[in-house]
């Protein structure tokens, strides 16, 4: 579920709507550049916003902010702490700062996605905003602050954002466990779609600035103790947010099975553009050189043909596996050699592997990812003679 939001350079407030009514009567409203939820009835809170965050039971309405305020303007903090800043959105937003709980993105609000599911009595929502296109990294990457002093730096640059209601009442143990499911099913969207990080070339698990907000139902009659795989609750959980993660980050930044069918798009994160292909081309010696133009035009139908992007994704496979310590170098490199052989065939092009050198997994991956270039080099300035 989502709705349009017509000139994405005009950003306007007084825009109200209601565009959900949750199975607790809750209703789901848009405006002010936010998805506002007040209760109507008692809720437990687990939440990560720096607002009134942890588990709470007196939270009376939660939200989801857009800070981003158009384009070409540079968000900025207007309090010294992330949690002051937030208390002032609460009570723009006409909300008691004191029992509230919000999270901030760059995301439109209109790019929402809403995924609900029922088993018998039990009902799952997930509401989802999302970006990696700026900031989506893999856990573990090296980090770029470090708090000091209650001090944070503010980075709502993309941001995947999860209100996740629950219509039953859950323990507060149940509820952490919520928060591991949700996590869980957003990174395997991420996954899914094959998203590299902005700051490593492995694959990404998530943004920087990730926010997530479970509810549940206090008033329910349905007592649930467990929101892992093996339950229903868990299964609900999973399935709803994977749903939503990909359709947000579908509407916000067109990531989608149909962005990633692309050779280019698969080999960004290990420093793969179409420029360093061109430069191969012109670079090599003795034939007429393709102006940029019609070169790009050839690369992108190649790139995209469904056989380069299988044997690609094929590569990337092995490059991560050898990052993993699945593989060494020699066997990643001697894999990635056979189907360079296929590839050249493929498309083809003659093609001598050029030597590789294992003393390293960062020579051993750019090694065969220069002979992947002057592969797709080549296959490119193919493709334009028989196009001539």
């Amino acid at each position: 579920m989502g709705f349009s939001r017509g000139t994405a350079a005009v950003r306007k407030r007084g825009c109200i709507m209601l565009i959900h009514t949750l199975p607790m009567g809750d209703e789901v409203h848009f405006y002010d550049y936010a998805l506002v939820i007040p209760f109507c009835g008692k809720r437990k809170v687990l939440s990560t916003s720096p607002l009134n965050g942890g588990y709470r039971e007196d939270i009376q309405a939660v939200f989801n902010y857009d800070s981003h305020p158009g384009l070409g303007v540079e968000s900025v903090m207007e309090e010294d702490t992330y949690e002051e800043h937030i208390k002032n959105i609460a009570s723009s937003l006409g909300l008691d700062a004191a029992t509230a709980a919000g999270l901030v993105t760059a995301a439109n609000m209109e790019n929402v996605s809403l995924q609900s599911e029922t088993f018998e009595d039990l009902t799952v929502t997930a509401i989802a905003t999302g970006g990696l296109s700026v900031n989506g990294g893999r856990v573990g990457d090296p980090a770029s602050w470090h708090e000091r002093s209650g001090r944070n730096e503010h980075t709502a640059h993309g941001t995947v954002n999860i209100i996740l209601y629950i219509s039953a009442n859950l323990s507060p143990g149940c509820m952490t466990r919520a928060v591991v499911t949700c996590t869980e099913a957003k990174s395997a969207a991420i996954q899914e779609l094959q998203e590299g990080s902005q700051y490593s070339r492995g694959l990404a698990t998530g943004s920087g600035t990730d926010g997530t907000i479970i509810v549940s139902n206090a008033e329910s009659d349905i007592y649930l103790t467990n929101a892992g795989k093996h339950c229903k609750l868990g299964e609900l959980i999973g399935r709803t947010v994977l749903c939503a993660v990909k359709e947000a980050l579908k509407k916000q930044t067109g990531l989608s099975p149909e962005m990633q069918h692309s050779a280019l798009r698969r080999l960004k994160r290990f420093g793969v553009t179409s420029t360093r292909i061109y430069d191969c081309h012109i670079a090599k010696p003795g034939e007429d050189k393709l102006g940029r133009p019609w070169f790009s035009h050839h690369l992108e139908l190649l790139e995209r043909r469904g056989d380069v992007l299988a044997m690609t994704s094929c590569l990337t496979q092995l490059f991560d596996e050898l990052d993993w310590g699945l593989l060494s170098a020699g066997e990643m490199t001697a894999a990635a050699q056979m189907l360079a052989g296929n590839l050249a065939a493929a498309i083809g092009v003659g093609h001598a592997w050029l030597p590789v050198s294992s003393g390293s997994k960062d020579q051993a991956i750019q090694g065969v990812i220069d002979n992947w270039i002057r592969l797709l080099a080549l296959g490119t300035a193919a493709y334009s003679a028989d196009d001539a």
